[in-house]
């Protein structure tokens, strides 16, 4: 169940909002229990096997996490259930989304042809809830978060339905407390449901539009032209950004709207002057869980080592490539970037300076690498991400411009100017410049009015919504 679409808009989120505030307002533990169950409906709407495996997932967890508590005197036997519980998790998501992956590739290295592949289905959203379950028992050993006795109260961190298929990833000492303790306002309430129909523009106006153009770009490489692959290219990159970061919009302000806070995931990472600073800016809850849970564990940067450094952060990119999918062009992709951050550190790279021009190039040198990473990330192979370079780059024979450019520029270049004002802090800053105005306030309610409907039109009309994050 997508969040754009009909059924959840019209009918999903109204009934639980209804049932959870007029029924259920005096009992934490009955509006627990419900949104709980409400989460596995959520789930089991599109995958109603794989939703077994959630549960078993849940189940596991919470035991897990009981015996860590139990052997909290005992540090050495807890740790062992600990790191059983994290086999565990990897186990299933190894299972699920690696396994046909590993065995292809054997099958390709040692000519074994008569090994069968099994043909796995890929769980929605496993990446991301399987990286809550392993937060919650880190933080349960760490003594950052309490043991939760209740079955209920775990499912509901792994399974709460607006981050567990898109993310942000919660951390569980995070939200540790709001389990139990959260306390529901009409300001919280109010500034949930803005923060969602930001998101569903974003999704839906804007991230929708520009995959029609990106996809024709990447459907059609073998007869694109130059101007037409850097246009698919640039339209993926507003799509990723918009799709990707307007689902965590809508995800946080559902959050929101039942008394939870959970942290930001995008901060306009297209503004970035360094591959450094675009990854503190960019899913912000992978990179901090990465560096919380592998990093800082393998010595980060305290090691007096610089080889062992660099392997710190050789790990920590091969594991965020190898995250997003089942594919060589992820993990090219992630190690693209671990060279890129290993290059910024020990060259001397200041992202700090203010020198315009210097400025300048750097957002240039930063946003060329992004738009070409997001060429490898969306590719089906590395050969077509090859193929696609050399279109982008004059090397593949392939004319300038085409009637395709020019028809897909003309019909969506407003969309393009759109998102590249949208992708930065400018309309932001101006409406905060003009808040506190009672005639700024109305305007402000008959734009996300106006947003809300235009969205709502384009999803009625059933235009084209696909999501990228679905995937992971």
């Amino acid at each position: 169940m997508l969040f754009s679409s009909n059924i959840f808009i019209f009918f999903f989120l109204p009934f639980v909002i209804f049932i959870y505030y007029v029924f259920l307002r005096k009992s934490r533990k009955l509006q627990n229990l419900f949104l709980f169950l409400m989460s596995l409906f959520f789930y089991a709407w599109g995958e109603p096997t794989f939703v077994l495996v959630m549960m078993g997932s849940i189940l596991v967890n919470w035991l897990v996490g009981n015996l860590i508590g139990a052997f909290a005197e005992t540090p050495a036997r807890a740790r062992a259930v600990l790191a059983a519980g994290i086999l565990c998790n990897l186990s299933i998501i190894f299972v699920f989304k690696y396994l046909m992956f590993t065995l292809e590739n054997l099958q390709l290295l040692f000519g074994w042809e008569s090994l069968t592949i099994p043909v796995i289905e890929l769980p929605i959203g496993i990446s991301f809830f399987t990286f809550q379950s392993i937060s919650y028992l880190v933080d349960v050993y760490r003594g950052d978060g309490r043991v939760q006795r209740n079955l209920i109260n775990v499912g509901l961190y792994i399974a709460f339905f607006p981050q567990l298929i898109t993310g942000p990833i919660v951390r569980y000492n995070t939200i540790d407390q709001q389990i139990m303790e959260r306390k529901e306002s009409f300001d919280d309430f109010s500034q949930g449901v803005v923060r969602f129909i930001i998101g569903l523009g974003k999704k839906v106006l804007i991230a929708n539009n520009m995959a029609i153009v990106a996809d024709y770009a990447y459907s059609c490489v073998d007869e694109t032209s130059v101007l037409m692959a850097w246009l698919g290219a640039i339209a993926y990159t507003f799509q990723i950004y918009f799709d990707f970061s307007g689902y965590s919009d809508m995800a946080i302000g559902l959050g929101r709207m039942f008394g939870f806070h959970f942290q930001e995931n995008f901060n306009y990472p297209y503004i970035s002057k360094s591959a450094t600073e675009f990854w503190r800016r960019w899913h912000m809850s992978l990179g901090t869980w990465f560096r919380d849970y592998l990093y800082i564990p393998l010595g980060g940067n305290r090691t007096k080592s610089k080889g062992r450094h660099v392997f710190n952060i050789f790990m920590v990119w091969l594991c965020t490539g190898i995250w997003h999918g089942a594919n060589w062009t992820f993990i090219c992709w992630g190690l693209m970037y671990f060279c890129l951050l290993i290059f910024e550190k020990y060259s001397g790279y200041d992202i700090n300076d203010k020198e315009g021009r210097r400025h300048l190039l750097k957002h240039v040198y930063t946003m060329f690498f992004v738009v070409c990473g997001w060429v490898l990330f969306r590719a089906e192979s590395i050969g077509q991400a090859i193929d696609y370079f050399q279109n982008m780059f004059c090397a593949g024979g392939m004319p300038l411009t085409d009637d395709g450019f020019l028809e897909y520029f003309r019909q969506y270049a407003v969309y393009i100017a759109i998102a590249c004002i949208g992708c930065t802090p400018l309309p932001k800053s101006l409406v905060q410049r003009v808040e506190g105005s009672r005639l700024v306030t109305a305007a402000g309610i008959i734009y996300l009015v106006l947003l809300f409907l235009f969205s709502v039109s384009f999803i009625v009309k059933n235009t084209y919504n696909p999501f990228i994050y679905f995937n992971f």
